[in-house]
Protein backbone atom coordinates (compact mmCIF):
# COMPACT_ATOMS: atom_id res chain seq x y z
CA UNK A 1 0.00 0.00 0.00
CA UNK A 2 1.13 3.10 -0.95
CA UNK A 3 1.15 6.33 1.05
CA UNK A 4 0.43 10.26 -0.49
CA UNK A 5 1.88 13.40 0.73
CA UNK A 6 -0.68 15.76 0.43
CA UNK A 7 0.46 18.88 -1.09
CA UNK A 8 -0.32 22.93 0.31
CA UNK A 9 -0.62 24.85 -2.74
CA UNK A 10 0.02 28.76 -1.84
CA UNK A 11 -2.79 31.08 -1.81
CA UNK A 12 -3.15 32.66 -4.76
CA UNK A 13 -4.63 36.34 -5.82
CA UNK A 14 -6.04 37.84 -9.03
CA UNK A 15 -1.85 39.21 -9.36
CA UNK A 16 -0.47 35.93 -8.87
CA UNK A 17 0.50 33.67 -5.64
CA UNK A 18 0.29 35.34 -2.50
CA UNK A 19 4.19 35.24 -1.09
CA UNK A 20 4.18 38.73 0.71
CA UNK A 21 4.50 37.52 4.70
CA UNK A 22 2.04 38.33 7.21
CA UNK A 23 3.03 41.06 9.23
CA UNK A 24 3.53 40.75 13.38
CA UNK A 25 0.90 41.39 15.40
CA UNK A 26 -0.63 44.31 16.64
CA UNK A 27 0.88 46.23 19.58
CA UNK A 28 4.47 44.74 18.80
CA UNK A 29 6.09 46.90 16.21
CA UNK A 30 6.70 51.09 15.95
CA UNK A 31 4.35 53.50 17.94
CA UNK A 32 2.10 50.81 19.49
CA UNK A 33 4.98 48.99 21.11
CA UNK A 34 4.54 48.62 24.77
CA UNK A 35 8.32 50.43 25.23
CA UNK A 36 6.99 53.10 23.48
CA UNK A 37 3.96 53.46 25.47
CA UNK A 38 6.36 53.27 28.87
CA UNK A 39 7.57 55.67 27.39
CA UNK A 40 5.20 58.05 26.99
CA UNK A 41 3.49 57.48 30.31
CA UNK A 42 7.59 57.84 31.90
CA UNK A 43 7.39 61.35 30.36
CA UNK A 44 3.94 62.62 31.34
CA UNK A 45 4.74 61.35 34.94
CA UNK A 46 8.08 63.53 34.61
CA UNK A 47 6.47 66.12 33.85
CA UNK A 48 3.97 66.23 36.17
CA UNK A 49 6.65 65.39 39.40
CA UNK A 50 9.50 67.83 38.35
CA UNK A 51 7.37 70.83 39.33
CA UNK A 52 6.42 69.42 42.45
CA UNK A 53 10.21 68.21 43.49
CA UNK A 54 10.96 71.18 42.47
CA UNK A 55 8.52 72.86 44.79
CA UNK A 56 9.70 70.39 48.15
CA UNK A 57 12.95 71.09 47.71
CA UNK A 58 13.01 75.06 47.05
CA UNK A 59 10.44 75.46 50.26
CA UNK A 60 13.42 74.45 51.91
CA UNK A 61 15.33 76.78 50.72
CA UNK A 62 16.12 80.64 52.16
CA UNK A 63 16.24 83.30 50.05
CA UNK A 64 20.11 83.11 48.79
CA UNK A 65 19.66 79.58 47.91
CA UNK A 66 16.37 80.44 46.00
CA UNK A 67 17.63 82.24 43.58
CA UNK A 68 21.13 80.31 42.65
CA UNK A 69 21.81 77.26 41.16
CA UNK A 70 21.68 74.30 43.81
CA UNK A 71 18.07 73.96 44.27
CA UNK A 72 18.21 70.40 44.61
CA UNK A 73 20.77 70.08 46.71
CA UNK A 74 20.50 68.80 50.33
CA UNK A 75 21.82 72.48 51.90
CA UNK A 76 20.97 75.53 53.17
CA UNK A 77 18.16 73.16 55.11
CA UNK A 78 15.65 76.29 56.33
CA UNK A 79 12.34 74.60 56.39
CA UNK A 80 11.42 75.77 59.63
CA UNK A 81 12.41 79.17 59.37
CA UNK A 82 10.31 79.38 56.48
CA UNK A 83 7.72 77.46 58.43
CA UNK A 84 8.25 80.13 61.04
CA UNK A 85 8.19 83.50 58.69
CA UNK A 86 5.06 82.49 56.95
CA UNK A 87 2.96 82.27 59.45
CA UNK A 88 4.31 85.48 61.47
CA UNK A 89 4.33 87.52 58.25
CA UNK A 90 2.02 90.53 58.31
CA UNK A 91 0.15 89.60 61.34
CA UNK A 92 -0.11 85.95 60.74
CA UNK A 93 -2.57 86.37 57.65
CA UNK A 94 -1.85 83.31 55.85
CA UNK A 95 -3.04 81.41 58.53
CA UNK A 96 -6.15 83.25 58.26
CA UNK A 97 -6.02 82.47 53.86
CA UNK A 98 -5.83 79.05 55.33
CA UNK A 99 -8.85 78.88 57.53
CA UNK A 100 -10.96 80.58 54.73
CA UNK A 101 -9.95 78.66 51.95
CA UNK A 102 -10.93 75.62 53.95
CA UNK A 103 -14.43 77.52 54.92
CA UNK A 104 -14.67 78.02 51.21
CA UNK A 105 -13.77 75.03 49.26
CA UNK A 106 -14.83 72.52 52.52
CA UNK A 107 -18.40 74.13 53.17
CA UNK A 108 -19.26 75.19 49.61
CA UNK A 109 -18.16 72.14 48.16
CA UNK A 110 -20.11 69.91 50.59
CA UNK A 111 -23.59 72.14 50.31
CA UNK A 112 -22.72 72.68 46.31
CA UNK A 113 -22.43 68.79 45.94
CA UNK A 114 -25.61 68.16 47.98
CA UNK A 115 -27.29 70.68 45.48
CA UNK A 116 -25.89 69.44 42.26
CA UNK A 117 -26.56 65.96 43.43
CA UNK A 118 -29.92 66.71 43.90
CA UNK A 119 -30.80 68.50 40.90
CA UNK A 120 -29.17 65.47 39.02
CA UNK A 121 -31.32 63.23 40.85
CA UNK A 122 -34.36 65.00 40.22
CA UNK A 123 -33.27 65.83 36.12
CA UNK A 124 -33.38 61.98 35.77
CA UNK A 125 -35.94 60.25 38.06
CA UNK A 126 -38.59 63.05 37.19
CA UNK A 127 -40.64 64.17 34.51
CA UNK A 128 -41.90 67.74 34.26
CA UNK A 129 -42.58 70.41 31.61
CA UNK A 130 -39.61 71.74 29.71
CA UNK A 131 -37.46 69.23 31.17
CA UNK A 132 -34.98 69.17 28.72
CA UNK A 133 -35.01 72.60 27.25
CA UNK A 134 -33.67 73.36 31.40
CA UNK A 135 -31.24 70.70 31.56
CA UNK A 136 -29.85 72.23 27.78
CA UNK A 137 -29.51 75.67 29.93
CA UNK A 138 -27.50 73.60 32.22
CA UNK A 139 -25.35 72.25 29.21
CA UNK A 140 -25.18 75.81 28.27
CA UNK A 141 -23.71 76.84 31.40
CA UNK A 142 -21.03 73.65 31.92
CA UNK A 143 -19.48 75.21 28.29
CA UNK A 144 -19.54 79.31 29.90
CA UNK A 145 -16.27 80.02 31.42
CA UNK A 146 -16.33 81.42 35.00
CA UNK A 147 -14.23 84.19 34.16
CA UNK A 148 -16.89 85.79 31.64
CA UNK A 149 -19.49 85.38 34.72
CA UNK A 150 -17.17 87.08 37.22
CA UNK A 151 -18.87 90.85 36.09
CA UNK A 152 -22.19 89.78 35.97
CA UNK A 153 -21.96 88.43 39.21
CA UNK A 154 -20.01 91.57 40.50
CA UNK A 155 -22.97 93.71 39.55
CA UNK A 156 -25.70 91.56 41.23
CA UNK A 157 -23.52 91.17 44.79
CA UNK A 158 -23.26 94.87 44.31
CA UNK A 159 -27.13 95.45 44.14
CA UNK A 160 -27.72 93.29 46.84
CA UNK A 161 -24.70 94.84 49.06
CA UNK A 162 -22.82 92.34 49.60
CA UNK A 163 -19.38 92.47 47.73
CA UNK A 164 -16.56 92.50 49.86
CA UNK A 165 -18.22 89.91 51.89
CA UNK A 166 -17.88 86.31 52.66
CA UNK A 167 -20.97 86.38 51.17
CA UNK A 168 -19.91 87.37 47.91
CA UNK A 169 -17.48 84.18 47.36
CA UNK A 170 -19.62 81.52 48.58
CA UNK A 171 -22.70 81.78 46.90
CA UNK A 172 -21.74 81.91 43.72
CA UNK A 173 -19.93 78.25 44.38
CA UNK A 174 -22.66 76.80 45.71
CA UNK A 175 -23.97 76.08 41.71
CA UNK A 176 -22.52 74.18 39.68
CA UNK A 177 -23.21 73.16 35.98
CA UNK A 178 -20.95 70.47 35.56
CA UNK A 179 -22.03 68.64 39.18
CA UNK A 180 -25.93 69.06 38.46
CA UNK A 181 -24.65 66.97 34.90
CA UNK A 182 -22.45 64.44 36.10
CA UNK A 183 -25.24 64.18 39.00
CA UNK A 184 -27.77 63.05 36.46
CA UNK A 185 -25.49 60.58 34.93
CA UNK A 186 -24.37 58.99 38.12
CA UNK A 187 -27.90 58.88 39.51
CA UNK A 188 -28.85 56.81 36.04
CA UNK A 189 -26.28 55.00 36.77
CA UNK A 190 -26.51 53.91 40.58
CA UNK A 191 -30.54 54.35 41.38
CA UNK A 192 -32.87 52.07 39.63
CA UNK A 193 -36.22 52.93 39.07
CA UNK A 194 -37.56 49.95 40.58
CA UNK A 195 -36.14 50.51 43.69
CA UNK A 196 -37.79 53.81 43.71
CA UNK A 197 -40.78 52.03 42.92
CA UNK A 198 -40.57 49.41 45.44
CA UNK A 199 -40.26 52.44 48.31
CA UNK A 200 -43.59 54.04 47.04
CA UNK A 201 -45.22 50.77 47.40
CA UNK A 202 -43.88 50.75 50.95
CA UNK A 203 -45.59 53.79 51.65
CA UNK A 204 -42.51 56.08 51.61
CA UNK A 205 -42.81 60.05 50.51
CA UNK A 206 -40.66 61.50 47.93
CA UNK A 207 -38.63 63.35 49.93
CA UNK A 208 -38.12 60.04 52.37
CA UNK A 209 -37.37 58.28 49.31
CA UNK A 210 -34.81 60.64 48.61
CA UNK A 211 -32.88 60.64 51.80
CA UNK A 212 -33.16 57.30 53.16
CA UNK A 213 -32.97 55.15 49.83
CA UNK A 214 -31.45 57.37 46.64
CA UNK A 215 -29.25 59.21 48.67
CA UNK A 216 -27.51 56.58 50.35
CA UNK A 217 -27.23 55.03 46.98
CA UNK A 218 -25.69 57.71 45.25
CA UNK A 219 -22.97 58.40 48.27
CA UNK A 220 -20.03 57.53 45.41
CA UNK A 221 -21.47 59.64 43.36
CA UNK A 222 -22.12 62.70 46.13
CA UNK A 223 -18.29 62.07 46.87
CA UNK A 224 -16.81 62.53 42.93
CA UNK A 225 -19.23 65.57 42.64
CA UNK A 226 -17.71 66.78 46.20
CA UNK A 227 -14.46 66.50 45.12
CA UNK A 228 -14.57 68.18 41.65
CA UNK A 229 -16.36 71.36 43.09
CA UNK A 230 -13.62 70.88 46.49
CA UNK A 231 -10.77 71.17 43.77
CA UNK A 232 -12.20 73.66 42.00
CA UNK A 233 -13.32 76.26 44.78
CA UNK A 234 -9.95 75.76 45.65
CA UNK A 235 -8.08 76.88 42.89
CA UNK A 236 -10.52 79.99 42.58
CA UNK A 237 -8.67 82.95 41.67
CA UNK A 238 -10.71 85.20 39.75
CA UNK A 239 -13.98 85.67 41.29
CA UNK A 240 -12.65 86.44 44.45
CA UNK A 241 -9.92 88.86 43.22
CA UNK A 242 -13.04 90.76 42.30
CA UNK A 243 -15.00 90.49 44.83
CA UNK A 244 -12.87 91.11 48.06
CA UNK A 245 -10.43 93.68 49.06
CA UNK A 246 -9.80 92.75 52.44
CA UNK A 247 -6.99 91.02 52.58
CA UNK A 248 -8.67 89.10 55.94
CA UNK A 249 -11.11 87.69 53.41
CA UNK A 250 -9.25 86.34 51.02
CA UNK A 251 -8.56 82.55 50.24
CA UNK A 252 -5.28 81.54 49.53
CA UNK A 253 -4.61 81.55 45.81
CA UNK A 254 -5.66 85.34 46.37
CA UNK A 255 -3.05 86.21 49.30
CA UNK A 256 -0.09 84.52 47.79
CA UNK A 257 -0.71 86.57 44.18
CA UNK A 258 -0.70 89.63 46.33
CA UNK A 259 2.72 88.39 48.35
CA UNK A 260 3.76 87.48 44.84
CA UNK A 261 3.08 90.86 43.48
CA UNK A 262 5.40 92.50 46.26
CA UNK A 263 8.22 90.06 46.50
CA UNK A 264 9.19 92.00 43.43
CA UNK A 265 9.67 95.37 45.45
CA UNK A 266 10.32 92.74 48.57
CA UNK A 267 12.10 89.86 48.06
CA UNK A 268 12.01 88.31 51.58
CA UNK A 269 8.21 87.08 50.48
CA UNK A 270 9.78 84.45 47.73
CA UNK A 271 10.42 81.76 50.06
CA UNK A 272 7.41 82.58 51.85
CA UNK A 273 5.09 82.00 48.64
CA UNK A 274 6.99 79.09 47.79
CA UNK A 275 6.06 76.94 50.66
CA UNK A 276 3.26 78.47 51.32
CA UNK A 277 2.60 77.19 47.77
CA UNK A 278 3.59 73.51 48.98
CA UNK A 279 1.40 73.94 52.08
CA UNK A 280 -1.67 74.94 49.85
CA UNK A 281 -1.91 71.47 48.06
CA UNK A 282 -1.69 69.79 51.28
CA UNK A 283 -5.50 69.56 51.82
CA UNK A 284 -6.53 68.26 48.21
CA UNK A 285 -3.49 65.56 48.29
CA UNK A 286 -5.28 64.50 51.63
CA UNK A 287 -8.94 64.70 50.33
CA UNK A 288 -8.17 62.45 47.27
CA UNK A 289 -6.24 60.34 49.29
CA UNK A 290 -8.95 59.48 51.73
CA UNK A 291 -11.93 59.61 49.77
CA UNK A 292 -10.23 57.74 46.10
CA UNK A 293 -12.10 54.77 46.39
CA UNK A 294 -15.53 56.27 46.25
CA UNK A 295 -14.63 58.97 43.29
CA UNK A 296 -13.05 55.88 41.45
CA UNK A 297 -16.23 53.70 41.82
CA UNK A 298 -18.11 57.16 41.00
CA UNK A 299 -16.81 57.96 37.84
CA UNK A 300 -17.18 54.31 36.38
CA UNK A 301 -20.86 54.20 37.54
CA UNK A 302 -22.64 53.21 34.75
CA UNK A 303 -20.35 51.85 32.78
CA UNK A 304 -21.23 48.32 32.75
CA UNK A 305 -25.07 46.71 32.22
Amino acid sequence: MTTTTPTITPATTPGGPLTKPLGRPFGKTGLTSRGFANAVVLIAALYALLPALWLLFASTKNADALFGSDIFSLGDFSLARNLSDLFAMDGGLYGEWYLNSLLYAVVGALVGSLISVSAGYAFDKYEFRHKEKLFGLVLTGVMVPQTVLALPLYLVASEIGIVNTFWAVFIPVLFNPFGVYLARLLSSGYVPNEVLEASRVDGAGELQTYIRVSLRMLGPGFVTVFLFQLTAIWNNFFLPMVMLSDQHLYPLSLGLYTWNSSATVSPEYYPLVVIGSLLAVVPLIVAFITLQRYWKSGLTAGSVK
